[in-house]
């Protein structure tokens, strides 16, 4: 979704373990630098050593940083991803809206999070799966099936398909559009600052 854009600097928010920021910058060629924020310094830790790792420290940057408050001026980078990040967001709107702020002009913003298929006969399976099984081996296996019911809450409580699309416009986002994915457990959502 980045690759034609060609950006030099990506912020990735609710980076957690730094995986999408790695990702980014084995994929695409042009960045020189990117930046990741969460508000999980364990998370961060844990990212600070893969990218230490893979001596990448010089181009990857870690910080504490809260997604409705990006510590960064205005128009400092050419393209932000978020990956299962947004329906955690406290308040949606002001996020997005704090992402668009900081991303320059012409950059893109590109978002992955879980939605729900509509397709009958995996709506089905997924609907047992999210709200039986998941949390049943969570409690099982992990002992907190709190935690994996509170993931089937949040992605059933989660604006999705065309309403998220509609609330990225009314932030101010261009050239919107969705892309699902998975058979639609996951959904692509990009816009771009004009």
């Amino acid at each position: 979704q980045l690759a034609g854009l060609q950006p030099a600097t990506l912020l990735d928010v609710a980076t957690g373990t730094a995986d999408v920021a790695l990702m980014a910058k084995n994929m695409l060629p042009s960045l020189q630098q990117v930046t990741g924020i969460d508000i999980s310094d364990g998370m961060l830790e844990l990212g600070r050593k893969k990218i230490a790792d893979r001596q990448l420290s010089n181009s990857i940057q870690l910080f504490n940083g809260d997604s409705e408050a990006i510590n960064f001026p205005d128009a400092s980078f050419d393209a932000i991803t978020v990956a299962f990040g947004v329906r955690n967001f406290a308040h949606l709107e002001k996020g997005l809206s704090e992402m668009l702020r900081v991303l320059k002009p012409g950059g893109k913003v590109v978002i992955l999070e879980f939605s729900k298929p509509s397709l009958p006969g995996v709506k089905g399976l997924y609907n047992l799966y999210t709200k039986t099984v998941a949390p049943g081996a969570g409690g099982f296996i992990a002992g907190n099936k709190a935690a994996y019911k509170y993931l089937n809450d949040s992605i059933q409580a989660f604006p999705e398909g065309n309403q998220f699309v509609e609330i990225m416009k009314k932030c101010g986002y261009v050239s919107t559009y969705k892309k699902p994915l998975s058979l639609g457990i996951c959904t692509i959502y990009c816009g771009s600052k004009s």
